[in-house]
Order: structure tokens, then C-alpha cells, then sequence
């Protein structure tokens, strides 16, 4: 069921989901998912618990800063996937797939040799970088192509003498090397490093 409903969410976003469509693609009455699930807010809750079985954890042992990188960026593609989870990632309740994704990522920095205040913010700011890149891409969905034309469009009116910076800036966007993923690990490294200096010095 939750399968199902995750696909439909996929395919038109979570306001394609209700209770009569997934029924009709279960093949079943609408009432018959009310033995299954008390409303539809379990079943939201359950497919953000789908996507978070998706993202791959750090393995126990491997060095911190490898294992946060490549989860980081699991989540990162994950949610990219499901673009309708990153709205729902904050605002669902926890559960057991969210507990083991949060202990994962806790217990790799307290065994990476970070102190517990530290663990806290570092947990902290590897979530917003994920979650927070994560809407702004999803929220300028233009690919390399729209981009380039929209940049040209755009900058035929843009006054450029007096904006320079931002007319080059905007002319950046529309460049293969600075892809927003690249902007996505960019980030993501500097988090680590600056994550771990901050452990060193202390």
C-alpha cells in the first residue's frame, strides 16, 4: 500500500494523493484502507518513512567524514527522487526509520571524536544543508538548456552596468562547471572541514 502511494505522490505530487486514488490503485474500496491505516495522516507518515529507508546510513567503522558525505548526499538524492518528501521531512512525526537515520548520523560523529555540543550543532547543520539545497533546487527546476535561455532573456533587460557581479553571477548559472550539485557538495564539504576544526581544536 505504502508503495503505491508513494508512486502516486511521485508521479503528481502529495495532492494527488488521497484516500480514493490509492484505493483505486489497490483495486479496492475507499474503506478498505481503514483497516490498514486510521486516516491519511498515516499514510503520509508512512511514506516519509518509505524515503528514509532509502537513504543509505554510514556504515560502523568507516572514517566520520566519508560515511556523513556519502549519507548526505544518499539524502540529497533521495528526497531529489521524491520531491514531494522534503516539504513533509520536517513536519511528520518520527519514527522508526527516522530514529535509525538520526542515530546513525549522531552516534558517527560522537565515534569521529566530536564532543557532545558539538555533535548537536554538526547534526543540525548537515540537516539543513540537506534539506535546505534540497527545496532550493527542487524550487528552481530549470535544466542546463532552460537555463540558458532564460539567462539571455533575462539579462536583455537586466541592467548589467549597474549590476554587473549579478549579471555574471547569473551568467554562472548557466555553465556546466558550476552545476548546482557541484554547489550541493561544495557546501557539504565545507561543512565537514570546517566540522573538523573545529573538533581538532578542541
Amino acid at each position: 500500500m505504502l508503495e503505491a502511494a508513494v508512486a502516486l505522490a511521485d508521479d503528481g505530487g502529495i495532492k494527488a494523493l488521497s484516500m480514493r486514488k490509492l484505493a483505486q490503485e489497490l483495486g479496492v474500496e475507499a474503506m478498505a484502507l481503514y483497516n490498514h491505516v486510521a486516516n491519511k495522516d498515516d499514510i503520509l507518515d508512512g511514506i516519509v518513512d518509505v524515503v528514509a529507508s532509502e537513504i543509505d546510513l554510514p556504515r560502523d567503522g568507516a572514517d566520520w567524514k566519508t560515511a556523513l558525505r556519502q549519507t548526505a548526499i544518499s539524502a540529497h538524492e533521495v528526497l531529489l527522487r521524491h520531491p514531494w518528501a522534503t516539504s513533509l521531512w520536517m513536519r511528520r512525526g518520527m519514527s522508526p526509520p527516522r530514529f535509525r537515520y538520526g542515530d546513525a548520523l549522531l552516534r558517527t560523529l560522537r565515534e569521529g571524536g566530536f564532543s557532545k555540543k558539538l555533535t548537536y550543532h554538526a547534526f543540525h547543520i548537515l540537516e539543513s544543508h540537506v534539506v535546505g539545497f534540497t527545496l532550493h533546487r527542487q524550487n528552481f527546476a530549470f535544466d542546463s538548456d532552460q537555463l540558458v535561455g532564460l539567462a539571455a532573456r533575462f539579462l536583455r533587460e537586466f541592467p548589467a552596468d549597474e549590476y554587473p557581479d549579478l549579471a555574471e553571477h547569473i551568467l554562472q548559472h548557466t555553465k556546466p562547471s558550476y552545476q548546482r550539485q557541484r554547489t550541493f557538495d561544495f557546501g557539504l564539504d565545507l561543512i565537514l572541514d570546517g566540522l573538523e576544526r573545529l573538533r581538532d581544536a578542541a
